[in-house]
Formats: C-alpha cells, sequence, structure tokens
C-alpha cells in the first residue's frame, strides 16, 4: 500500500452479501462463498480511487444512482471473463462440418458469440466461417454484458502467448505478427474485424435486442454461474433467437437437463433445436 492509499478495512460476510445480491440482480450470476475473496481483490482499486474506507462505502456508492458510470464499472470487474482462442476445438470441428455443408438458401450464415468476453471465440468462429465459406456471405454477432471487455475485444490486439490454440493456418491468415513495439503480440486481420459487430447485451433482461436468427449460438461456459432459474430464463431467451434446426454449443461443465425447449442433445454439450 502506497502512503498515498488510506487502509481498508477487510470485506465482511455481511458486505459479501450484499454483492452477492448486487452482481444477482444485476447479471443473474450467483457467487458461491468461495469467490468471497476474488470480489475484494476486483474491487479493493475503486476503494483506494474513491478513498473510501469499507466495502460497504463502495457498495452504497454503486447502488444509491449517483454513480451510473461507476456501477457498470463494478459489474465488469464482477464479471468472470476467461476465455482463449479455439476453446474446445471439438465444437470449432463441428462448426466447420455445418458451415460447409450444401444448403438451398443464399441468405448469410449467422452465428452469435452470446458470452464472448474479450472476443477471442468470437474471431475463431469468424476465422472457420472464412475458411469454410470463401465467397459467401457470412456474419459474426457477439456479446458481452461488460463494457471494459468488449472495447479489448473490438480492438482485436492481443499478446501472442493467447496464440498457442489457433491453428497454424488460421494464425498465418488471419492474424498479424506484431513487430517493434508491438513484439510479441498478434493483430486479429482488418477482414476479420470488420465482420464481426460487438454489442453489449445482458443476458439477464428481461427481453433481449432484436438480432434476426442464427444458424448457431454459441452460449458457453456462462450458465454455470446463473442460478437454476436463471439459466432457464436465459436458455429459453437465446433459443428464441436461434433458427429451427440450428445448433446451440455450451461448455463441457454445463447442461441444460433442467432446462426445457425445442431441443435435442446431438452430442455432449452441443444441442440441435427441432
Amino acid at each position: 500500500m502506497s502512503a498515498m492509499e488510506s487502509p481498508i478495512s477487510p470485506l465482511t460476510d455481511r458486505e459479501f452479501g450484499l454483492f452477492q445480491r448486487f452482481i444477482e440482480k444485476s447479471a443473474g450470476i450467483a457467487l458461491s462463498a468461495a469467490k468471497k475473496p476474488l470480489v475484494a481483490g476486483r474491487l479493493t482499486k475503486r476503494l483506494h480511487y474513491y478513498r473510501l474506507a469499507s466495502f460497504g462505502d463502495y457498495y452504497e456508492l454503486i447502488t444509491n444512482g449517483s454513480a451510473p458510470d461507476e456501477t457498470q464499472l463494478a459489474i465488469d470487474l464482477l464479471t468472470t471473463n476467461e476465455t482463449y482462442f479455439f476453446r474446445e476445438m471439438q465444437h470449432f470441428d463441428l462448426l466447420r462440418k455445418l458451415a460447409a455443408a450444401p444448403r438451398t438458401s443464399r441468405r448469410p450464415w449467422r452465428a452469435w458469440s452470446a458470452a464472448c468476453a474479450t472476443g477471442e471465440e468470437a474471431y475463431s468462429i469468424a476465422m472457420v466461417l472464412a475458411d469454410a465459406l470463401p465467397g459467401e456471405e457470412w456474419e459474426v454477432v457477439a456479446s458481452d454484458i461488460s463494457a471494459r471487455v468488449l472495447a479489448t475485444a473490438r480492438h482485436g490486439h492481443y499478446p501472442m502467448v493467447r496464440a498457442q490454440h489457433i491453428p497454424p493456418l488460421y494464425l498465418q491468415r488471419y492474424c498479424l505478427k506484431g513487430f517493434g513495439p508491438e513484439d510479441g503480440t498478434m493483430l486479429v486481420s482488418r477482414m476479420l474485424r470488420e465482420r464481426v459487430d460487438f454489442l453489449r447485451i445482458n443476458l439477464n433482461a428481461p427481453a433481449l435486442p432484436a438480432l434476426d436468427r442464427f444458424d448457431v449460438i454459441f452460449l458457453r461456459n456462462v450458465l454455470i454461474y446463473f442460478s437454476p432459474e436463471v439459466r432457464r430464463q436465459v436458455v429459453s431467451r437465446v433459443l428464441d433467437q436461434l433458427r429451427p434446426g440450428g445448433y446451440l454449443f455450451i461448455g463441457h461443465a454445463e447442461s441444460l437437463h433442467d432446462c426445457p425447449g425445442p431441443i435435442q442433445l446431438v452430442q455432449p454439450s452441443v444441442y440441435r433445436k427441432v
């Protein structure tokens, strides 16, 4: 702690309970007791910024309506945003087969990365579609609740270490290696960046914006953070955005066994809308 920073009282169980209810109401995310150190760690700098002595004071700041930008920043900080390129590669193998399959419609092939975090999943989808649909129209919509991570996603600029799971051909074709001051980084090509539309969407909102229907939706590694009731509501809203015959991808640690809907299991973590 620097000389300019005032001491902060440790996060109490009562204060942690306030933040649990705050993030569940705001984003539908259920924080377990094990997340108490994470909450303290992510918010401490904001308390120092405002020279607040307790987490209770910060909670009052973000809930009294006086600082809406700080409220959004708190949501950003408390939202888990872990991702990497081509996470769960078998999903992308299937995506390529689906996109390359013969079809009669000439409409654009559309995909939605519904919890895109810093954009690696969305750009992974875009690489596959660019490869599988040469000369054809396709669209990728990517969304997240966090304005902070969406700003990173739009830039498409990442440490090179994050590229370790990108197939070599895709890395060569769709990414630019940084030199000089940008050494050790990579930039997703402009062609792909211009084909991905990043939007701020709260999946826990009563209604989703009009996005038109998608051929595939990636809703991966986010349902695990929702309570059962919120999970059912989110899945129902998302399925409304999927074309009949379209595919929904979820994380391998997740399941839709308690989410009624017009879907059938195709393979572990992949469902088809019927």
